[in-house]
């Protein structure tokens, strides 16, 4: 599945956004291996700068060229020891976006219905928080602070470096999407996992979003 262009979701977030969010339903469990104080919920500093309207995100921190199309196959958070391979994922038959297989807590997926990570636009990238047998991929993904970078190992062999500018708990119900998910004019990144309050009853009530701008291709 190549998904690079993804022409059928592509300005369709308020749909998608919920999709997205219901549909990679990452799972709480192991609670002995995960303690009861659960992931890090990042902190109120982290947040991006007030309420920003679709397109108006800060400038990028120096001028860097957009990329073309090229799918990701490897992402790397050096900070909170992330580095994962990237499956493609998309929409299955029911219309839901399609989570990593549970059974490979390590894995991590790119929504083909955006952007490839370094091209104009926002990509985006989900992780299990955990799942029933403890600690996931992007558990620590809450503790990210300003500045962090994240590295995403393209197909055609380029690494597009990402400035980490926001780290927030987005709450599932009223789902600002234009505002996560809309064109800055700028190449963005968005990493997702399942964050917020947590109960047995209804899981996780919200996501962490990590927002991030290109400032460097390797």
């Amino acid at each position: 599945m190549q998904g690079s262009n993804g022409t059928g979701t592509r300005g369709a977030w308020g749909v998608v956004a919920v999709v997205l969010l219901v549909g990679v339903h990452l799972v709480r469990g192991g609670a002995e291996e995960l303690g009861a104080e659960g992931p890090p919920q990042p902190l109120a500093v982290a947040a991006p700068d007030g309420t920003r309207a679709a397109g108006a995100w800060p400038a990028p921190d120096s001028v860097t060229e957009p990329l073309p199309a090229s799918p990701p196959v490897r992402v790397r958070v050096p900070a909170v020891r992330v580095d994962a391979p990237v499956t493609e994922v998309g929409l299955d038959a029911d219309g839901w976006i399609e989570a990593p297989p549970p059974e490979d807590d390590h894995l991590t997926g790119w929504f083909t219905g955006a952007v490839t990570p370094g091209e104009r636009g926002t990509a985006v990238v989900v992780g299990h928080v955990d799942t029933p047998s403890g600690r996931a991929v992007f558990y620590d993904l809450g503790a990210l602070t300003k500045g962090r970078r994240v590295e995403i190992v393209r197909r055609d062999g380029r690494t597009a470096v990402f400035a980490v500018y926001g780290v927030e708990v987005v709450p599932k119900e009223g789902f600002p999407a234009e505002r996560v998910y809309g064109d800055s004019g700028h190449p963005e990144l968005r990493l997702i996992t399942c964050g917020g309050t947590f109960t047995q009853e209804t899981g996780y009530e919200g996501n962490v979003v990590v927002s991030a701008r290109l400032v460097e291709v390797r």
